[in-house]
């Protein structure tokens, strides 16, 4: 006689329809509805009219649904049409309030820049560290990190793309000089692109960097790319500068592609 035992804390799998094993939902892991929830929480937090504008744009929507009902003499039929489509217009404004909260969060911190380049997709080599970093001046006797200039790197189809970030001066100076080093290494047939992220006359904003790197001519194939990043690391290793006292890279702000989807 035998008995078959299961390990503790492991729950034999169901089997559905045709002898497939159904899928085990992680308890940890919120699903699509919740995770709209967490989004409409916070950016109705950061932004209160984010409410509003949802309720208008699903209201625009069914008028529009029972006009067209109306005429067509098929009222009944056009608001059951209209309903779907006045949810997915909040949802869509939901996605667009959502991606302004979240960059409004990370505005002005240390390393912003690299959370946003984690929205580049594939064809694309970055890295999360700073390639350049410079410490602002001091206060109450330490740094003083919100004043940091800093440089990252991305590799892609376009080149080599430096993002500077940081007080102008400092910044231009460093991102500067990390052009000079990298065009010695990838030589002139490779475009080096510069980038000054910020606010004000000449700086690119948060929200707009993805949009401003994707938009530089392709000059590289994808494999060209690979092999220009290979020399970038090896730049990185021989001449990566210390990180400023105080900055933890692996805490930098990273952004919810998620919420940025509005989902």
């Amino acid at each position: 006689m035998s008995t078959s035992t299961t390990p503790a804390g492991d729950a034999p799998q169901k089997k559905g329809l045709f002898g497939r094993r159904k899928k085990v939902k992680d308890p940890k892991k919120p699903g699509q509805i919740a995770q709209i929830r967490q989004v409409f929480a916070m950016t109705r937090k950061a932004d209160p009219s984010a409410v509003w504008w949802m309720l208008l744009a699903a209201l625009a929507v069914m008028v529009v649904a029972v006009l067209i009902g109306l005429w067509l003499d098929q009222l009944i039929y056009l608001i059951i049409l209209g309903l779907p489509l006045a949810l997915l217009a909040a949802v869509l404004i939901l996605g667009r309030k959502a991606e302004r909260a979240a960059f409004a969060q990370i505005e002005g911190q240390p390393g912003a820049t690299s959370a946003v380049l984690g929205q580049l997709r594939r064809g694309w080599y970055y890295d999360q560290e700073p390639v350049a970093a410079e410490a602002g001046g001091t206060m109450r006797g330490m740094r003083d990190l919100h004043n940091a200039a800093m440089v990252f790197r991305a590799v892609g189809k376009p080149g080599v793309v430096l993002l500077a970030e940081g007080p102008k001066g400092a910044a231009q100076r460093l991102v500067t000089a990390e052009r000079r080093k990298v065009a010695r290494v990838v030589g002139d047939e490779v475009p080096v692109h510069t980038v000054m992220v910020g606010t004000g006359e000449g700086l690119v904003p948060l929200r707009q960097v993805v949009r401003t790197v994707k938009g530089f001519p392709k000059k590289l194939t994808n494999d060209e790319a690979a092999v220009i990043q290979q020399r970038m690391k090896a730049l990185g290793g021989r001449n990566r500068p210390p990180i400023p006292a105080g900055m933890d890279p692996s805490r930098t702000p990273r952004m919810s592609r998620k919420a940025l989807r509005g989902r």
